[in-house]
Order: structure tokens, then sequence, then C-alpha cells
């Protein structure tokens, strides 16, 4: 038995290719997204280490040509769900039995098979599957997905690193179990490393996890289950079972051992989760944790001091980067009076030279929407806004599903700050920009804290120092992460923790310590060596 204190190696964040043209990443890339487009895979479940296909499928598609199909993926029923949940917990005594430096490992392995043996291939499967092109592809997929690894160890060190004092004669210390059950985990097809993070993050604490993937990310989903395997991941710790939404959360959220949820997606799936936990909550061993990050309505508020190139900039990228399908992405841009005609005028320039296309072609700027329940939504916001006499296109508009969910970068000038682009998520490439008054700061700054029920993400752009610490305080809730001068998207893991309040979530910060802190139960142990040997204190003598 070893009796060393190991050290875990420290963490870093993974450098991002940039795919240049001519350079081998850029080959090495291409030639993996020719291999998995000529692919017809058959992706089935894995439960408790077991591959297991079944009669009832779904058709893993490209959004940028919906008729090329990737692959098939098998459903769960209600006998793989049971069968799901059962493996979890019987997964359970070993893993949380076996030493915490053994499970960092698995993950620390994951974490470079991903970044060095398998890059191209989860980089690929996101950009044909996910519809992201190279450069939001390898960002998401292999650098971000590494990081959580990375980092995620770290915290975890650190967690059980934590501990009381002791007073003479005592020894105070602090477990940190895992929870009592299972976590049920419920991932988002917008990113891979969120749905790398959702499973991990509470195995790495011990829990052993039944994840339901989106339907329109199977495919990375299955290869991440792979990786996991390849990695040394004991079978059941994860199980991966893509299926019916509904069908899975009414069998999951009604077992008397769930232990806890980590979801992101839509606002009112979390909230229907919440409400049946809640029913439930009586039946359950114990009370679930539920983490939960959902939606925003995210914005840029321009000070009349703000660089105007960098504001420019920072919506475009904020805006329509990844089809504006991220949760942090820009949805409502505010501009001054004195700035606006010149500031118009260089937004819908540079708009005019973004090209819309394929993820196989390294021109474009903005790649399809993901399906068309999505485009169709969009679609409806556009429609609408060129039929309001409250709202006009000044940019864009353009979409078109006939091959691939394409739609053009758009801007929206409403006249009304309530008119419903200011007001409700699209979670598409469309941007809608107010005009407020110079002279009405306060009054603008008021309409960007209560437009919307979210409070994800925002940024301000100002040179005024003066008005930037104004405007940061009177801001305080309105976003859980915060940008001055910057972009409101692209947190980086162990530099900006990411989560949000109001409708937009628990903010329990994935990338942070706080996250895997949501998955321990703490047990303080106190041992005393010399116990007392009377019941009587010193004062009761006579």
């Amino acid at each position: 038995m070893n009796n060393s204190i190991f050290k875990i190696p420290q963490a870093y964040n993974e450098p991002i290719k940039n795919f240049l043209p001519g350079s081998l990443e850029r080959e090495l890339l291409q030639k993996e997204l020719t291999r998995q487009m000529e692919l017809t895979l058959e992706i089935p479940l894995v439960i408790n280490g077991k591959k297991i296909h079944t009669r009832d499928t779904g058709v893993a598609r490209c959004p940028h040509d919906h008729s090329h199909i990737l692959g098939t993926y098998s459903k769960a029923g209600d006998e793989q769900i049971h069968l799901a949940i059962e493996a979890a917990l019987a997964a359970k005594p070993a893993w949380e039995a076996m030493d915490w430096q053994d499970r960092a490992a698995i993950f620390l392995k994951a974490a470079d098979l991903i970044s060095q043996k398998y890059t191209y291939l989860i980089n690929a499967a996101t950009m044909l599957n996910q519809s992201k092109n190279a450069l939001q592809a390898e960002i998401d997929a292999t650098c971000e997905l590494v990081d959580f690894l990375r980092f995620n160890v770290g915290f975890m060190e650190e967690i059980y690193g934590g501990q009381p004092l002791s007073d003479k004669g005592i020894w105070n210390r602090s477990e940190y179990r895992p929870l009592e059950g299972f976590v049920f985990a419920l991932t988002p097809f917008n990113f891979t490393a969120i749905a790398g993070n959702l499973c991990t993050a509470p195995a790495m604490m011990g829990n052993t996890i039944v994840w339901k993937p989106a339907s329109t990310a199977v495919l990375s989903g299955f290869y991440l289950m792979e990786i996991f395997k390849e990695a040394g991941l004991p079978d059941g710790v994860i199980n991966f079972i893509p299926g019916k939404g509904s069908k899975t959360g009414n069998i999951v959220l009604d077992h008397k051992d769930l232990a806890g949820i980590h979801f992101t997606g839509s606002t009112s799936v979390f909230q229907t989760l919440w409400q049946k936990t809640g029913e439930n909550i009586a039946q359950y061993k114990s009370y679930p944790r539920v983490v939960g990050e959902t939606g925003g309505k995210d914005y840029i508020f321009m000070h009349p001091s703000a660089d105007m190139d960098s504001v420019v900039t920072g919506a475009i990228r904020g805006a329509f980067e990844y089809q504006g399908q991220k949760c942090s992405a820009c949805s409502r841009l505010y501009v001054p009076q004195s700035r606006w005609s010149v500031f118009q005028e260089k937004l819908t320039t540079q708009l005019s030279d973004i090209k819309t296309g394929s993820v196989l072609s390294f021109e474009p700027f903005l790649n399809a929407v993901i399906d068309e329940k999505a485009f169709d939504t969009i679609d409806g916001f556009i429609s609408r806004a060129q039929d309001s006499d409250r709202a006009d296109i000044l940019a864009g508009g353009n979409r078109d599903k006939s091959r691939g969910y394409f739609v053009e970068p758009t801007v929206i000038l409403a006249q009304d700050p309530f008119y419903e682009s200011m007001v409700e998520e699209i979670f598409g490439p469309v941007l809608t920009v107010y005009v407020y008054e110079d002279t009405d700061l306060d009054l603008a700054l008021e309409l960007v804290d209560n437009t919307s029920a979210y409070a994800l993400t925002g940024a301000i752009f100002a040179q005024d120092r003066q008005a930037i610490a104004h405007m940061t305080r009177r801001l305080t809730h309105s976003a859980g992460n915060f940008y001055i001068n910057d972009k409101p998207t692209g947190a980086v893991v162990g530099q900006q923790p990411f989560g949000g309040g109001r409708k937009s979530g628990t903010n329990d910060k994935a990338g942070s310590l706080l996250n895997l802190l949501r998955w321990t139960s703490p047990r303080t142990i106190k041992e005393t060596f010399v116990p007392a040997s009377t019941h009587q204190y010193p004062f009761m003598a006579e």
C-alpha cells in the first residue's frame, strides 16, 4: 500500500489550433471530415459497458445538408432506462471506494486522449452533427472539454484538501462523500464540452451517472463514451441512453434513489424537472441536488465613450458565432443616439462580408442552425419583425431550409425596448438593437436590468472609467458573467467560471470548485484521543 501524498499535475488551458491554410492540422481535420461523411454508424446505448441496440431508432443528420445521414441511434425504452439506473447503482460501491487519485488518473487520461489521439475525431463529429465550423468545434470539443477534465481534477484535489481545525487532544477531519444514489445528467446539443462536463464532474466525486444526451448531438456523445472506456472508466459509472426526454425523465424522476440532476437546456424543461422533483420529494431517499443552467437574453451596452470598432467586433462575434446558438450569445444591443449612425454603417458593412455555408468549407463565418424546429422558430421572429410597425430589419433576414437550415446573420432595429426580440430568447443568429438617448443613461441601464427574465451574461463597452464603475455597480444582478470591453461569450474554464441567476439557472459555476462541491455530501469526523472518564465537571466540586 502506497502511503505517499500525491500531487495532481498542474492544470493548464489547452492551446487552440488555428487550422491555417496549408497546415498539417487542417489537412488532418479535412481527412477526418471526409472519413466520417462516408460512414453510416449504428450508435448504441451504452449501459454497464455493454452496447445495446433497440428497434426504436433516431437519425443523426448534418444540419448543413439534412438529407445526409451520419448514422442511426438507438433510443432507450422503459426497460433500458431501468437497466441504466440499476447499472449506475450497482457500480456505485466500487466506484466511490476507489482511491480518488485513481479516479483522477482516468479523467486526466481522457483529457490527453481527446487532445492528442482523438482531437480530429471529436472535432469532426461536432462539426458535422452539431454544425460548428472548425474553430468553434476546436474551442469546444477539444479545448474546453479537456480544460473541464484537467481543472476539475485539480478542484477535486482542492476540495479533499479542505480540512477543519483541530483543538488540543482532538482530531477533526472532513470526508467529501458522493451523494447517495445516482445522478441524472441531461445535456444540450450546442456544446460537446458541456455534455462531457455534466456527466464527468459528478463522476469525479464518486457518483455514478445516467446520461441522456440531446438527440441532435448523439454522435459526439457516443465517441466520448468510447474515449472514457479507453481511459479506464469502469462499466456502469456513466450510462449513455439517448431517447425521448419525457419518457426518460418520468422514470428517472420517479426513482427513490435519484440523488441529483445536472442539467443544461431550456428554461421550460428545467422548470418541469424542478416541479416534478418537488412533487416526488417525499419518496426520495435524500433531497436531490438540482444544478441547472438554462437560457439567456444576453446584452452588450455601449456607452458614449466606447471604442466603436471594439463594440462592432464584439457584437458580430458575440451574436453570430455558432449561429447565435450559445446560452451566452449577445441577443440585444444598446447603442447611444450620438454614435448610432456611424455604428450602423460600420456594423452593416462588416456583416455584408460574412458568408454562411457548409462546415465542410472553411470560409463561412456562419453555418446551419441545428434542426428544422430551430429554423422555424427563428424564421418566425424574422417574419414578425418584417411585418411589425415597432421593428425594422437592418441587415440580413434571408433564410432557406431547402438543403440545410441556413439563416443569414440578422439585425433588427426595435423602436420599442420591450419588442419581443428584445425580451425572448431566440437561440439563433438574430441581434436586436435599441437606440437610447445619451442623456437617459440610467434609464437605459434600468431597461438592460429589467427587460429580460434571464441573467446569464452581459457586456459593457466604455473608455470612461467612472462610467465603467457606475455601470458595473448598476448592473450587479443582470449577469452571472459580466464583461468589460469584451464580448459576452467565450468563458474559459479556470478563468471565468460560468453560470447565471434569475431564470438562467442555479449559478453553480461550471469550471470552478463550486460546481464540484454540489456533488458531495460532507461528513465531519471528530476523534478524541483521551475521552472523558467521568460525567462531572470541575465547577461541580464543593
